[in-house]
């Protein structure tokens, strides 16, 4: 398993970084904020994203797009997370466009997925409820068959970018009771469906998330994606793959965060020389240096099975994702405090840092969640 670029994937990680530093400077988040943008990102920045092949990466060519893989995503993956960008990637190509891929029939894809590699369609994937924490099978939401169809009820928290998709995949349960895993079906159907009710959100990280209600949501059979309650294997599938994609999104924050320490620790000077040439720090330093180190081996590996096919896989990721927890916290936490007071001020960009890896660290799993079930698939 190789832990490097290869030269292409060099090239494509190059153009990344040069284009979202051009594009996306972190002065972004303060805007959306500011401006408290109800959209949350750029339709312009999605659009030249588009243009460049951003969305496309993961989608098969039959499909439209240009059939790469995991490790080649994740080279536009970590340049968007060194600068946050706010643009809809894990919303509507690692959640909605790998639900589709999955669970979808051809025809389904073929509606969906060229839209989404030409930045036209925006989705949502709609699973998370109140109460069911990390459980994927914790679904209480119903979808009743009817002579129509199915007619869908229920309530979905930290529905992400919701307010501005196209379409929503939704997990309902068409047998069994929540927690079990037989029952869940999946469900594309479009935002403005009668019944459905979007309740926008704003995160502690500054990005939109949504309560997505469904009150008798009449959808047709051809709405059904794969067989009926067989969902769970292709949910469990889409989050393993966007768990992977958001840890090589936390490595670039890190890394970013990182960087602006180090740059605050070579220019602040205190008692007639840098904080930097203090032993103290440079020992702390060199730990944040380390567990990047560690974090981007982690990623790789991950990213490369999925590419690979490899039956470790769905260790490897939750090897990234935890690591990837508890490094972006520490050095999100640990820039804060290098900064000294004005690092616990808005006017310090380290702080959106701390809070995107606070609410990464939650996302898909904590490093707790990750470990106990790395052990449990090595059958302990």
């Amino acid at each position: 398993m190789a832990l490097v670029l290869n030269e292409d994937q060099q090239l494509l990680k190059n153009t990344a970084d040069d284009f979202v530093k051009k594009e996306s400077p972190l002065r972004r988040v303060r805007q959306l904020r500011d401006t408290d943008d109800p959209t949350g990102f750029s339709r312009d920045m999605w659009r030249q994203m588009a243009e460049l092949g951003w969305q496309s990466i993961l989608i098969p060519e039959e499909h439209g797009g240009l059939g790469m893989g995991y490790v080649d995503m994740a080279c536009v993956l970590e340049a968007c997370g060194h600068n946050l960008v706010p643009e809809p990637l894990l919303s509507t190509v690692l959640l909605g466009a790998n639900a589709v891929l999955l669970a979808g029939s051809e025809e389904q894809k073929n509606e969906v997925l060229p839209g989404v590699a030409d930045g036209s369609v925006l989705l949502a994937l709609a699973y998370h409820e109140r109460g069911a924490r990390y459980d994927l099978f914790g679904c209480a939401t119903k979808a009743k068959k009817s002579e129509a169809g199915y007619v869908l009820s229920g309530e979905k928290t930290l529905v992400f970018d919701a307010q501005t998709a196209d379409k929503l995949v939704v997990s309902a349960r068409t047998a069994g009771e929540a927690g079990d895993r037989g029952g869940i079906s999946l469900f594309l159907i479009d935002r403005e469906t009668p019944g459905v009710e979007i309740v926008p959100q704003t995160t502690m990280d500054l990005r939109r998330a949504t309560v997505v209600r469904l009150s008798g949501v009449e959808v047709p059979a051809a709405a059904l994606l794969g067989a009926e309650g067989e969902g769970a294997g292709a949910l469990e599938d889409t989050i393993d793959r966007a768990t992977a994609g958001l840890s090589v999104e936390m490595l670039g924050g890190m890394l970013a965060a990182f960087e602006m320490t180090m740059e605050y620790l070579k220019t602040r000077v205190q008692f007639g020389v840098p904080i930097g040439s203090f032993q103290a720090l440079k020992h702390r330093a060199a730990e944040m240096f380390v567990e990047i180190e560690l974090s981007r081996s982690a990623v790789l590996a991950a990213c490369t099975a999925l590419d690979e096919g490899a039956s470790n896989a769905q260790e490897l990721i939750s090897v990234a994702k935890a690591r990837c927890s508890d490094a972006a916290v520490l050095i999100g936490y640990e820039g804060i405090q290098m900064h000294g007071g004005i690092g616990m001020t808005d006017e310090a960009d380290i702080g959106f840092y701390a809070k995107r890896a606070r609410a990464c660290e939650m996302t898909f799993g904590d490093a707790a969640f990750h470990r106990d079930r790395f052990a449990t698939l090595q059958g302990f």
